[in-house]
C-alpha cells in the first residue's frame, strides 16, 4: 500500500481577526515611585519666560563666564592633542587635572596627591558614587535640616533612611548630631558647611572640629560638600572639617568648577581615602566610564594658562554687590516680622516669614506677578518649616533684584 503525503491543514487561530491586549510592561523599580522629582527643575520649567525675574535657580551668571578663556583651552588642546582629548580616558581623571586639583587642594590647608582624587561629571556624581558605595537600602544617613535637595534626592534613590540634624543660626548643632549617632547609628552626614543650599550659613571652625571629633569617637563617615567655598564676599575662610583631627580617615571632600569656572562643563571631584576612591572608580565604570575627556583637559589647560582665583576674585566682587541688593530690598518686599540669613559668600539667601505663611501655596500667585523664588517646604528631610524660601541673588543685576522684590512684595500682599 502506497502512503500518500497530503497537504496539511493549519487551523486558523481562534483569535484571527481580534485585537488582542499586549500584557503590561514590568513595573518600575520602588525607588523610581519613591522619590520625587527636582522643584527647583520644575519651577523652572514654569518659569521659563522671558520676563519671569526668577530667584529659584542656583545659576551662575553666564556674562562673567570667562567664555573667551575657556574657548582658547578647548581650541588648544583640540590642536595640539585632538587624539588624547577626543578619546576615552581613565575612570580617575586625567592625570593633569587631578595634578592641579591636588596643587589648589594642598594650597588651600589640606595636603592632596593625584592619587587623593576622582574626577566626577560634576559634584553631582559624587554624591550618587557615595551613595551607591556606602549606603545599604535602610540605612541611615544624617542631613543638615534644611539640606541641599539634590543629595536628599541622591542619598533616597539608594534607599536610605533619612534623619535630619538639628541646625541653629550658626548651622549643624554638634551636640544634637552628637545624641543622633548614638541613637540612629548612621553611616553618614551629609553637610555643605560653607555658605550652604539653601541657608547660606557658614558652620564656625569649633562646630567643624566637633563634628570631627563625634565622627571619629562614634564611627561615623563625613561627607563634606563644598560646591560655594571660593566665593566669599567677607570675613576669614574657615578650613574644611577635613583638616580636623579624627577627620583624615573619614572625610569625603567634594568640589566643583560648576560655580568658579563654568557648569556646562560638568567637572567636579571627591577627594577621600585610597579604598573609598577606588571603590567610586568602580561604581563610575558601571556609571559612565569617565568623565569627557576632552573637558578635563581643557579645565587642565585653563588652570595652567589663566588666573583662575583672579577670576573668581572678579565674580565675588560683582556677586557682593548683587546680594547686597537682594539684602537691602528685603526689608520692603517681605511681610513685616519676617527674617532672613546674611551670607557672606555663596548663592542664596534663605528667609522666613511670619507664622501661618506657606511659600508653597503663595508661589504660583507670586509667579503672576513675573516673579520666582522656590519655597522652602522640599529642602526639609523631616517636618517642612512652610514659612521658608530661597532665592538666587547671584544671576541678576542688581536693578534687575530691586524690580523683583518689588514684584515679590506685591505678590505676597495680594
Amino acid at each position: 500500500m502506497t502512503a500518500t503525503v497530503t497537504d496539511a491543514v493549519v487551523p486558523a487561530d481562534k483569535h484571527e481577526g481580534q485585537s488582542q491586549v499586549p500584557a503590561p510592561v514590568p513595573e518600575f523599580a520602588a525607588r523610581a515611585a519613591a522619590v520625587g522629582g527636582s522643584p527647583v527643575r520644575d519651577i523652572l520649567a514654569v518659569t521659563a519666560r522671558p520676563e519671569v525675574i526668577n530667584f529659584a535657580g542656583g545659576l551662575p551668571a553666564p556674562e562673567l563666564f570667562d567664555a573667551a578663556g575657556v574657548a582658547a583651552a578647548f581650541q588648544a588642546v583640540l590642536t595640539s592633542t585632538p587624539g588624547t582629548a577626543l578619546q576615552y580616558s581613565t575612570t580617575e581623571g586625567e592625570p593633569a587635572l587631578r595634578a592641579a586639583i591636588a596643587a589648589r587642594t594642598t594650597a588651600r590647608g589640606l595636603p592632596t596627591d593625584a592619587a587623593d582624587l576622582l574626577v566626577t561629571t560634576g559634584s553631582q556624581q559624587a554624591l550618587s558614587l557615595l551613595a551607591t558605595v556606602l549606603v545599604e537600602p535602610g540605612d541611615t544617613v544624617l542631613v543638615e535640616s534644611p539640606c541641599y535637595l539634590a543629595a536628599l534626592q541622591a542619598f533616597a534613590f539608594a534607599g536610605a533612611r533619612l534623619v535630619p540634624v538639628p541646625c541653629d543660626d550658626e548651622g549643624l548643632d554638634p551636640a544634637a548630631l552628637d545624641a543622633l549617632v548614638a541613637e540612629h547609628r548612621p553611616k553618614l552626614l551629609y553637610t555643605v558647611p560653607t555658605f550652604q543650599n539653601p541657608t547660606g550659613r557658614t558652620l564656625p571652625g569649633g562646630r567643624r572640629a566637633a563634628v570631627a571629633e563625634v565622627a571619629a569617637r562614634r564611627g561615623l563617615w563625613i561627607v563634606e560638600d563644598d560646591p560655594y567655598g571660593e566665593l566669599r564676599f567677607e570675613g576669614e575662610r574657615v578650613p574644611w572639617i577635613a583638616t580636623h583631627p579624627g577627620a583624615e580617615d573619614r572625610t569625603v571632600l567634594l568640589g566643583s568648577f560648576s560655580k568658579v569656572m563654568a557648569p556646562g562643563l560638568r567637572l567636579g571631584w571627591l577627594r577621600g581615602p585610597a579604598a573609598l576612591v577606588r571603590a567610586c572608580a568602580v561604581a563610575k565604570q558601571a556609571a559612565d566610564l569617565h568623565t569627557p575627556t576632552v573637558n578635563q583637559l581643557a579645565a587642565a589647560r585653563y588652570l595652567a594658562d589663566r588666573d583662575l582665583d583672579a577670576h573668581v576674585a572678579r565674580v565675588a566682587g560683582v556677586y557682593r554687590e548683587r546680594r547686597d541688593a537682594m539684602l537691602a530690598g528685603l526689608g520692603e518686599a517681605l511681610p513685616d516680622g519676617s527674617g532672613w540669613v546674611r551670607p557672606e559668600g555663596g548663592m542664596f539667601v534663605w528667609a522666613r516669614l511670619p507664622e501661618g505663611y506657606d511659600t508653597t501655596s503663595l508661589l504660583r500667585t507670586v509667579i503672576a506677578h513675573d516673579v520666582a523664588y522656590v519655597p522652602g517646604a522640599p529642602f526639609f528631610a523631616g517636618e517642612p518649616d512652610r514659612a521658608t524660601l530661597r532665592m538666587c541673588f547671584v544671576t541678576q543685576a542688581p536693578d534687575e533684584i530691586a524690580e523683583g522684590l518689588r514684584r515679590l512684595g506685591a505678590g505676597l500682599r495680594e
